[in-house]
């Protein structure tokens, strides 16, 4: 037997030289597949070391990989055409090579603005940044991939309106549902684009104050100075005032201090001097003023403003002490007395002090 009758013969409505043309084509995919792929990886590198060069290496990857995959599956597709194959396989055979060129496609999508997000974020050095990509990704997964087998389905022949009309209804009902998880979603996303604040910074919320440890899709966690976590939702923190420490340059402190009404007037009018002396002479303190405000209860007022070149609150702490350990100093060398609660009783006419307790009043 010669080998063109071998080539002529006919097995399941093929030749034999239409099976060998077939499994060849299926053959050479194999060597012409690593080629291809080799030099789109070396054009991309090349196109994108001077515009992307952080991106090059991994979209060169990913593109060698896709290149790969296609010639596969192109390769295939060609080796079947030429073959007659029963309805049921030619159909089976199609859908399969529909779905693997739908996965391929997909993951070349998602990969793509995959890189592409977690570029950005690398770009901008920004950990709060950082993280709400991270956060984002597994989002951005579920929705390629949701619309990938959407229009995969629909590409064999199914009909996709009802269940897009279903998808559509039950995602309604699922919104009515869950209004409080989407309204943290959105708040989350409002966070992460206007950037009111970012991790490591101080925040003040209300009454409560604390650190920014952690910004998630439904809560954000604060560390508190006490140590405890506080946990915030995410639209409680768009709704509200949120006052950030972190871009202020300077604090503008403000604070009083009394002295006795017995104090001359002389000693009164040495008080701004002192305080002017004592807070210029100490690092990163500015004084801007001190002034005997008014006339309290118990207490002589004066009012003292400086600055603390410094957002650091225990540069602030530490400066506010050393103010006060010297304002006590120079007070008591001076025989300026602090004042503090007092109460001065006038007994008139006939009554004494002993009367005067027996009815429930203490002379001080």
């Amino acid at each position: 037997m010669d080998i063109s009758t071998l080539l002529d013969r006919t097995y399941f409505d093929n030749s034999v030289l239409e099976y060998c043309i077939a499994a060849g084509t299926i053959l050479l995919s194999l060597i012409v597949a690593p080629i291809a792929s080799a030099l789109v990886c070396r054009s991309l590198r090349r196109a994108l070391r001077y515009t992307l060069p952080d991106l090059a290496g991994e979209l060169s990857k990913l593109a060698a990989k896709t290149v790969t995959a296609i010639v596969w599956l192109g390769s295939i597709q060609l080796a079947l055409t030429r073959l007659e194959l029963s309805p049921i396989l030619t159909d089976g055979i199609g859908g399969i090579l529909t779905l693997a060129i739908a996965w391929v496609g997909i993951r070349l999508v998602y990969n793509s603005i995959d890189c592409g997000l977690r570029y950005f974020a690398a770009r901008r050095n920004d950990p709060s940044l950082t993280q709400a990509v991270e956060a984002l990704r597994p989002i951005v997964r579920v929705i390629i991939w949701a619309i990938g087998f959407i229009f995969a389905i629909d590409n064999l022949g199914f009909n996709v309106s009802a269940a897009v009309a279903s998808l559509g209804i039950g995602g309604v009902a699922i919104a009515l549902a869950s209004q409080g998880i989407l309204s943290d979603l959105f708040s989350y996303a409002s966070i992460i684009c206007d950037r009111p604040f970012e991790i490591g910074d101080f925040i003040l919320i209300g009454d409560d104050a604390g650190t920014v440890e952690h910004i998630g899709i439904k809560t954000t966690r604060l560390r508190r100075l006490s140590g405890e976590e506080l946990v915030v939702a995410n639209s409680e923190l768009v709704s509200v005032r949120v006052r950030n420490f972190r871009d202020m340059p300077t604090r503008r402190i403000v604070f009083q201090i009394g002295v006795v009404y017995e104090t001359g007037r002389e000693q009164l009018g040495q008080i701004p001097a002192i305080v002017r002396h004592i807070i210029e002479s100490i690092d990163d303190a500015n004084f801007e003023r001190a002034h005997f405000l008014n006339f309290g209860d118990f207490s002589l007022n004066y009012e003292i403003v400086y600055h603390v070149q410094t957002s650091d609150y225990m540069r602030y702490t530490d400066i506010q002490q050393e103010i006060n350990l010297a304002l006590f100093d120079a007070f008591t060398e001076r025989g300026i007395e602090f004042a503090y609660p007092t109460q001065v009783l006038h007994l008139q006419g006939s009554a004494t002090a002993s009367e005067a307790e027996s009815d429930g009043v203490v002379a001080a």
